[in-house]
């Protein structure tokens, strides 16, 4: 185990080392991207890929020898084999709206932002209220929708009541696009979206579902998909192999998904 000589006390910490100041508040979602750096960046120091100087995270960034370091563990510990035509199929026939081009949205969202310090449980309450009452008022006479936007998105689209207008899904980050795109739901969404910036009650005014591709036009895109799915799933499983292995104070890796694997 690799130890930090300063007491960190309620700073969270892997094998004690701090991944902030004692008097830095992190949004949940940066603090388990530092991490699960930091155990990448712990684990290259073992495996002697990194010296033991290195200074670790400053500001929660590593420097540039441990980028490189961790690249060289994950090249050596993860593993993406080739997929089959065959598995390439059933991904293509299982989501084979996603492969469509010019699928647009018209769509407009209340953004719930998570900014560092935020209290995200109770964040969270505000969206889920919120969104339990956009749901109820959909089709109604009044536009609840627009007045919720006003008065409690943490975006500028607020003051418009929400309106992101006509949206392809490079518009948007990925995490976002992909709840959003290759579906067929109209009207507000059943759940809240979640993305880097936050939580989005999201209501899907209308669709242009573009052109349907063949498998052949797409056998590229679909392979890279499935290998990005595989890489993700091995990743997640090396985090979690590395976290039983340390002692990691003050942050829950299995809470949510993080930058990191997304």
């Amino acid at each position: 185990m690799i130890k930090a000589d300063v007491p960190t006390g309620d700073v969270a910490s892997i094998n004690g080392v701090p991944l902030h100041p004692r008097d830095a508040a992190l949004a949940p979602g940066e603090l388990r991207q530092r991490a699960c750096t930091e155990l990448l960046r712990q684990a290259a120091v073992r495996d002697r890929l990194l010296g033991d100087d290195d200074c670790g995270l400053i500001d929660g960034a590593t420097s540039e020898a441990a980028t490189k370091a961790i690249e060289l563990l994950l090249e050596r510990a993860i593993q993406v084999p080739e997929p089959s035509e065959e598995s390439c199929r059933r991904h293509f026939e299982a989501h084979e709206a996603t492969y469509r081009t010019g699928e647009r949205v018209r769509a407009r969202h209340i953004l719930f932002a998570v900014t560092p310090g935020v209290d995200v449980v109770a964040l969270r309450k505000r969206a889920e209220a919120a969104l339990l009452d956009v749901r109820c008022h959909d089709g109604g006479g009044d536009d609840r929708f627009v007045e919720a936007a006003r008065t409690s998105s943490n975006c500028p689209t607020g003051a418009n009541g929400g309106e992101l207008g006509w949206l392809c899904a490079t518009d948007c980050a990925p995490e976002f696009a992909r709840e959003i795109f290759g579906r067929a739901e109209v009207g507000v969404l059943p759940r809240l979206v979640h993305s880097r910036f936050g939580l989005h009650v999201v209501e899907v005014q209308a669709r242009e579902p573009g052109v349907a591709q063949s498998f052949e036009s797409v056998r590229g895109a679909v392979s890279m998909s499935l290998r990005q799915l595989t890489y993700v799933t091995a990743l997640r499983q090396y985090l979690r192999l590395l976290a039983g292995e340390s002692d990691v104070r003050g942050v829950d890796l299995d809470a949510a998904d993080t930058p990191l694997v997304q």
